[in-house]
């Protein structure tokens, strides 16, 4: 998803169109590698040969190899007609014409979204794709993967409105009162609450439809996160934090991301963590926020795996994982086309964290962190990254690790331009 983002978002800076077809039964095209066969099918046995069986020559729906059957076959025909696959993105594919013309197609087992610079390519590519599979030539991309989009010129807003109305019907929520947020301040969860327990079935399926929200809506990256904890043994205190995000979206239903051109558009991080705020281990919550200009593109609100022993050590950790994702991230770009020149820019709030990532020397403090941590110091050291402090208020990966005033969580959601 995060590829879709940023192709999307790097679509409307450029001003393209983004387009999609939908391969009819993709499996059907996978050829075999091994030998499988099949009994004939009932009433169209050969007559006197019924003891005999199929020899399959390409995939069928079903077979466990039909899925990688139809990569390779549509992974190979890219390839060998002068695409090239994104080595940071094995769904991303990359086609160079005349000058700085180009053509990105992603694709999402059967869907294809793809734009590009040069209007003859994307016919030709549309025309060649047609002949050679059996496809539905879609137009411009409007609903994919559950994601509704919207395209004018310079700008795309994409949202999952039909997606969160369907989830309050299903969880019978639809004519709830709403609410301003989709957590209670200073809410805290833990494992055994003693509450009674609750169907944990229905709790999954609620958790799991949640999570698939988030691919347009940060705003409830955290509070689906915590929730998502407790996945084993639910409890009534857990089930009414999972509503709350209900009552929440009942109310911002029609809200997604809007990408729009703008002047500059360069990588942008800005990372976060609390302290401590797991009562059941006490470890911390990181959070990141990665914008081309300020289109969000990459987000995430995780528990960290180990303890920290104060504050700036979650920070530290935190910023860590952003330092990784702003090197994928930035690969990805550069795949596109687009040169990501001079170092990402990644905020943090804490001081401390930020001494960490320059200081050679290890602090006493910090010699108990994993030293995989440590890999942001050859970042900052080779200039590939910068870590800047940015004042906690106006910090919007806080969003991302704790629960924030109705006027604070606003305020970031119009900076991430999550809007109507």
């Amino acid at each position: 998803m995060e590829t879709i983002r940023t192709v999307l978002a790097l679509a409307s800076q450029l001003e393209l169109p983004v387009y999609q077809l939908d391969v009819k039964s993709a499996f059907l095209n996978g050829e075999l590698e091994e030998e499988v066969y099949v009994e004939q099918p009932r009433g169209y046995e050969k007559k006197g040969e019924e003891d005999k069986v199929y020899r399959l020559r390409k995939a069928l729906y079903g077979l466990k190899q039909a899925p990688r059957a139809w990569n390779s076959r549509i992974d190979r025909y890219f390839q060998q007609n002068g695409f090239q696959r994104s080595p940071s993105e094995a769904s991303l594919y990359i086609k160079k014409g005349e000058g700085k013309d180009f053509l990105m197609v992603c694709l999402y087992v059967d869907d294809l979204i793809y734009t590009g610079t040069s209007q003859h390519m994307i016919e030709e590519f549309k025309s060649v794709m047609m002949k050679e599979f059996e496809m539905t030539d879609l137009g411009l991309m409007k609903y994919f993967l559950g994601i509704q989009v919207k395209q004018s010129p310079g700008e795309i807003f994409i949202s999952q409105e039909k997606y969160t109305e369907d989830m309050l019907k299903r969880f019978h929520m639809a004519t709830c009162k709403p609410i301003s947020t989709p957590m209670a301040l200073n809410e805290k969860l833990q494992r055994n609450d003693g509450a009674e327990k609750v169907d944990g079935k229905l709790y999954r399926s609620l958790v799991g439809s949640l999570i698939y929200l988030t691919h347009t809506r940060p705003d409830i990256c955290h509070s689906v996160s915590l929730i998502s904890r407790f996945m084993n043994e639910p409890s009534k205190l857990h089930f009414a934090a999972a509503k709350r995000i209900l009552r929440y979206l009942q109310g911002t239903k029609k809200l997604g991301l809007t990408y729009k051109k703008e002047a500059e558009s360069k990588l942008t991080g800005y990372t976060d963590s609390d302290w401590a705020g797991s009562l059941d281990d006490r470890k911390s919550t990181s959070g990141y926020i990665f914008c081309l200009g300020s289109k969000p593109i990459s987000w995430s609100s995780k528990k960290q795996k180990a303890v920290a022993l104060s504050s700036a050590e979650a920070e530290y950790i935190a910023a860590t994982d952003a330092a990784c994702e702003a090197v994928w991230l930035k690969r990805l770009i550069f795949d596109l086309q687009q040169n990501e020149n001079g170092p990402t820019i990644i905020h943090c709030d804490n001081m401390s964290a930020i001494a960490m990532t320059k200081n050679p020397v290890f602090h006493a403090r910090s010699k108990h962190i994993e030293l995989r941590h440590h890999f942001i110091r050859d970042l900052v050291n080779e200039g590939l990254i910068e870590m800047e402090f940015i004042n906690t208020n106006d910090q919007p990966a806080d969003i991302m690790t704790k629960a924030v005033t109705r006027e604070k969580f606003e305020k970031f959601k119009e900076l991430l331009q999550i809007a109507n």
